[in-house]
Protein backbone atom coordinates (compact mmCIF):
# COMPACT_ATOMS: atom_id res chain seq x y z
CA UNK A 1 0.00 0.00 0.00
CA UNK A 2 1.74 3.75 -0.86
CA UNK A 3 0.82 5.97 1.86
CA UNK A 4 2.11 9.77 1.85
CA UNK A 5 4.05 10.91 4.92
CA UNK A 6 5.44 14.10 6.69
CA UNK A 7 8.78 14.09 8.65
CA UNK A 8 9.73 14.64 11.04
CA UNK A 9 7.67 10.93 12.04
CA UNK A 10 4.74 11.12 14.66
CA UNK A 11 3.93 8.16 17.10
CA UNK A 12 0.66 7.90 14.84
CA UNK A 13 2.28 7.89 11.46
CA UNK A 14 4.66 4.96 13.01
CA UNK A 15 2.20 3.57 14.37
CA UNK A 16 0.48 2.69 11.38
CA UNK A 17 2.43 1.52 8.98
CA UNK A 18 3.24 -1.90 8.35
CA UNK A 19 6.13 -4.08 6.91
CA UNK A 20 6.04 -4.07 2.93
CA UNK A 21 4.04 -1.05 2.59
CA UNK A 22 5.25 1.33 0.19
CA UNK A 23 6.32 5.35 1.63
CA UNK A 24 6.91 8.85 0.16
CA UNK A 25 8.16 10.55 2.66
CA UNK A 26 8.00 14.30 2.71
CA UNK A 27 9.70 16.85 4.78
CA UNK A 28 13.09 17.10 6.70
CA UNK A 29 15.20 14.03 7.20
CA UNK A 30 19.25 13.60 8.36
CA UNK A 31 22.39 11.84 6.90
CA UNK A 32 24.78 10.02 9.29
CA UNK A 33 27.17 7.05 8.22
CA UNK A 34 29.47 5.09 10.33
CA UNK A 35 31.97 8.27 11.68
CA UNK A 36 28.68 10.91 12.51
CA UNK A 37 27.16 7.97 14.69
CA UNK A 38 31.00 7.53 16.62
CA UNK A 39 30.91 10.68 17.27
CA UNK A 40 27.20 10.87 17.98
CA UNK A 41 28.50 8.08 20.35
CA UNK A 42 31.49 9.23 22.06
CA UNK A 43 29.42 12.96 22.45
CA UNK A 44 26.80 11.40 24.64
CA UNK A 45 29.44 9.36 26.83
CA UNK A 46 30.82 12.72 27.75
CA UNK A 47 27.17 14.18 29.00
CA UNK A 48 27.18 16.12 25.87
CA UNK A 49 24.35 17.67 23.62
CA UNK A 50 23.60 15.88 20.14
CA UNK A 51 23.97 18.49 17.51
CA UNK A 52 20.53 17.39 16.49
CA UNK A 53 17.63 16.48 18.34
CA UNK A 54 16.73 12.91 17.35
CA UNK A 55 12.89 13.41 19.07
CA UNK A 56 10.50 11.77 16.13
CA UNK A 57 13.13 12.74 13.56
CA UNK A 58 14.56 10.22 10.95
CA UNK A 59 18.32 9.14 9.67
CA UNK A 60 19.23 8.19 6.48
CA UNK A 61 22.39 6.30 6.45
CA UNK A 62 24.02 7.71 3.40
CA UNK A 63 27.06 9.54 2.27
CA UNK A 64 26.68 11.20 -1.06
CA UNK A 65 28.68 11.88 -4.02
CA UNK A 66 29.33 15.52 -5.02
CA UNK A 67 26.33 17.64 -6.22
CA UNK A 68 26.17 18.00 -9.91
CA UNK A 69 25.90 21.97 -11.14
CA UNK A 70 22.26 22.99 -10.22
CA UNK A 71 21.56 19.99 -8.17
CA UNK A 72 21.45 20.41 -4.21
CA UNK A 73 23.41 16.76 -3.71
CA UNK A 74 25.05 13.98 -6.32
CA UNK A 75 24.15 10.18 -6.23
CA UNK A 76 22.33 9.65 -2.76
CA UNK A 77 22.33 6.19 -2.58
CA UNK A 78 21.56 4.12 1.16
CA UNK A 79 25.11 2.26 2.89
CA UNK A 80 24.53 -0.79 4.94
CA UNK A 81 22.64 -0.75 7.77
CA UNK A 82 24.15 -3.09 10.14
CA UNK A 83 27.24 -1.10 10.50
CA UNK A 84 25.16 1.66 12.36
CA UNK A 85 23.53 -1.36 14.58
CA UNK A 86 25.84 -0.98 17.93
CA UNK A 87 24.59 2.42 17.91
CA UNK A 88 20.99 2.53 16.79
CA UNK A 89 19.35 1.13 19.84
CA UNK A 90 20.72 4.06 22.04
CA UNK A 91 19.73 6.90 19.29
CA UNK A 92 16.10 5.14 19.15
CA UNK A 93 15.94 5.29 22.94
CA UNK A 94 16.73 9.05 22.52
CA UNK A 95 13.77 9.43 20.31
CA UNK A 96 14.91 8.94 16.66
CA UNK A 97 11.55 7.47 15.04
CA UNK A 98 13.18 6.14 11.57
CA UNK A 99 16.12 5.15 10.09
CA UNK A 100 16.43 4.87 6.57
CA UNK A 101 19.20 1.92 4.91
CA UNK A 102 19.66 -1.53 3.53
CA UNK A 103 20.04 -4.54 4.76
CA UNK A 104 19.35 -7.01 7.75
CA UNK A 105 19.27 -5.09 11.34
CA UNK A 106 20.19 -7.49 14.64
CA UNK A 107 18.15 -8.33 16.99
CA UNK A 108 18.93 -5.51 19.24
CA UNK A 109 17.94 -2.75 16.93
CA UNK A 110 14.85 -5.24 16.64
CA UNK A 111 13.93 -4.89 20.39
CA UNK A 112 14.97 -0.93 20.38
CA UNK A 113 12.28 -0.15 17.11
CA UNK A 114 9.33 -2.15 18.87
CA UNK A 115 10.03 -0.81 22.03
CA UNK A 116 10.01 3.06 21.07
CA UNK A 117 7.13 2.63 18.29
CA UNK A 118 9.78 3.07 15.47
CA UNK A 119 10.30 2.29 11.71
CA UNK A 120 12.95 1.16 9.72
CA UNK A 121 12.92 1.99 6.18
CA UNK A 122 14.76 0.62 3.25
CA UNK A 123 15.44 2.69 0.14
CA UNK A 124 17.15 0.95 -3.32
CA UNK A 125 20.31 0.11 -3.33
CA UNK A 126 21.82 1.37 -6.52
CA UNK A 127 19.19 4.00 -7.31
CA UNK A 128 21.30 6.55 -5.77
CA UNK A 129 20.79 9.12 -9.11
CA UNK A 130 16.89 8.47 -9.12
CA UNK A 131 16.84 8.77 -4.92
CA UNK A 132 18.67 12.63 -5.43
CA UNK A 133 16.15 13.80 -7.41
CA UNK A 134 13.27 13.88 -4.44
CA UNK A 135 16.23 15.92 -2.22
CA UNK A 136 15.37 19.45 -2.79
CA UNK A 137 18.21 20.37 -0.57
CA UNK A 138 20.85 19.43 1.76
CA UNK A 139 22.80 21.45 4.52
CA UNK A 140 25.72 20.62 6.38
CA UNK A 141 24.85 20.80 10.12
CA UNK A 142 27.27 19.34 12.11
CA UNK A 143 30.68 17.25 11.97
CA UNK A 144 31.85 19.22 8.76
CA UNK A 145 35.35 17.74 8.68
CA UNK A 146 34.14 14.50 8.03
CA UNK A 147 33.30 15.04 4.65
CA UNK A 148 30.75 12.45 3.00
CA UNK A 149 29.93 11.04 6.46
CA UNK A 150 28.96 15.24 7.99
CA UNK A 151 26.22 14.95 9.23
CA UNK A 152 23.02 16.58 6.71
CA UNK A 153 19.83 18.19 7.06
CA UNK A 154 17.61 17.30 3.69
CA UNK A 155 14.77 18.48 2.60
CA UNK A 156 12.74 15.92 0.58
CA UNK A 157 10.06 15.52 -1.12
CA UNK A 158 8.00 12.25 -2.18
CA UNK A 159 11.02 10.51 -1.13
CA UNK A 160 10.54 6.42 -1.92
CA UNK A 161 11.07 3.89 0.65
CA UNK A 162 9.83 0.44 1.98
CA UNK A 163 9.04 -0.28 5.63
CA UNK A 164 11.31 -2.76 6.86
CA UNK A 165 10.40 -3.36 10.23
CA UNK A 166 7.41 -1.95 11.75
CA UNK A 167 7.12 -0.68 15.01
CA UNK A 168 5.24 -3.98 16.03
CA UNK A 169 8.72 -6.09 14.81
CA UNK A 170 7.64 -7.29 11.63
CA UNK A 171 9.93 -7.75 9.49
CA UNK A 172 9.88 -7.98 5.70
CA UNK A 173 12.78 -9.77 5.58
CA UNK A 174 11.62 -12.21 7.41
CA UNK A 175 8.29 -12.58 5.78
CA UNK A 176 8.83 -11.96 2.05
CA UNK A 177 11.37 -15.27 2.66
CA UNK A 178 8.60 -17.39 4.05
CA UNK A 179 5.99 -16.24 1.25
CA UNK A 180 8.51 -16.78 -1.39
CA UNK A 181 9.30 -20.38 -0.09
CA UNK A 182 5.54 -21.03 -0.30
CA UNK A 183 5.84 -20.95 -3.92
CA UNK A 184 7.77 -23.32 -4.46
Amino acid sequence: MDKYINVPLSDEDAAQLRAGDYVYLTGVIYTARDAAHKRMAETLEAGEALPLSLKQNVIYYMGPSPAREGRPIGSAGPTTSSRMDKYAPDLLDLGLKGMIGKGKRSPQVKDAVMRNGAVYFAAVGGAGALLSKSILSSEVIAYDDLGTEAIRRLEVKDFPVIVVMDSFGNNLYETAIKEYAKED
